[in-house]
């Protein structure tokens, strides 16, 4: 059975139509009150690598459902008018999880370039994945 569009050709997709961000620029974001990062790679992931600090966990399976404010699962702090500032391990699930965001009207939304590889290979600062009480 022939593909209709790989996963290639959806990443590249969906980067055309978000904003993406280097690592630079991200870095820059880090710590403006108005702009939340969300990691959403698998926690296994963040227990292994760390995380951006203050960044917010969101696994990308739940990521539609806590956005959608009809969702039982909804979480406020996609509602706060906030800039959200996604990623993964290399920026491919972001881009994904990004778009669709987009497309649901969270905005203004934008994923980091290269996700969290790129942003520890330019030195950017890691944080352990806080612990629940």
């Amino acid at each position: 059975m022939a593909l209709r569009i790989t996963v290639r050709q959806m990443v590249a997709d969906a980067d055309s139509q978000v904003e993406s961000l280097d690592v630079d620029a991200a870095r820059d974001l880090l710590h403006d009150a108005e702009v939340q990062f969300v990691d959403i790679r698998d926690v296994r992931e963040l227990e292994r690598e760390g995380m951006i600090p203050g960044a917010l966990h969101a696994p990308r399976g739940m990521l539609e459902f806590w956005v959608d404010p009809e969702s039982p699962y909804h979480k406020d702090v996609f509602a706060s008018g906030h800039k959200f500032v996604f990623y993964c391990a290399s920026g491919w699930r972001s881009a994904l999880a990004t778009k669709t965001l987009q497309d649901m009207g969270l905005e203004p939304v934008a994923h980091l370039a290269g996700g969290f590889s790129a942003w520890k290979q330019a030195g950017g600062k890691v944080a352990e994945r806080p612990r629940k009480s």
